[in-house]
């Protein structure tokens, strides 16, 4: 704004024939169009040095953060136990595979009281009526079955048993020697 009014002021002065006039204000047009430019170049240059100042400070912000992070990881680095936690873990482990296996023996003895009973006369019913669909009888089918009479591989038992319990216990037995 104020170049423009200087130049309106040069041109005014030239119509009125006042050269030496005329140089002086082109001379303080020029400077003052230079003085702009570098009031410019000043305003870039401080906010390039603001910018700087604060990039800087937020470095400093993260370095102290830094800092405190660093010292509580020490903190907690010196807390920490490995071998206690470890022995920890350890035991952690050992309990929760008791804890399995009594919940195994747990749920077997409820599934031998409860449902062992029900499951076979519920699949009894199932392989009657299959063999119902089917016109055959179980037990036709099976009187035709064979026993066998020996044992795995090839020798002779000394008596049978009569209990399941006692024939497992006969077989076993007989592994066992082999």
């Amino acid at each position: 704004v104020a170049s423009c009014s200087n130049k309106e002021a040069v041109v005014s002065t030239q119509s009125t024939g006042e050269m030496e006039a005329v140089k002086i204000m082109a001379k303080d047009l020029v400077r003052t169009r230079r003085y702009v430019k570098k009031f410019i170049m000043m305003k870039a240059n401080i906010q390039a040095v603001s910018l700087k100042i604060t990039t800087l400070k937020s470095q400093g912000a993260m370095a102290n953060a830094m800092k405190g992070v660093t010292k509580a990881m020490g903190a907690m680095n010196k807390q920490m136990n490995m071998p206690q936690m470890q022995k920890i873990m350890i035991e952690f482990e050992k309990e929760a595979d008791m804890m399995d296996m009594k919940e195994d023996m747990m749920n077997d003895i409820i599934d031998d009281v409860m449902g062992a009973e029900e499951d076979e006369e519920e699949s009894d019913m199932l392989v009657n009526q299959v063999l119902d669909e089917l016109g055959l009888s179980l037990n036709d089918e099976l009187g035709a079955i064979p026993e066998a009479s020996g044992t795995v591989g090839g020798k002779e038992k000394a008596s049978k048993p009569a209990d399941a319990d006692d024939e497992l216990q006969a077989r076993l037995d007989n592994l066992r020697r082999d």
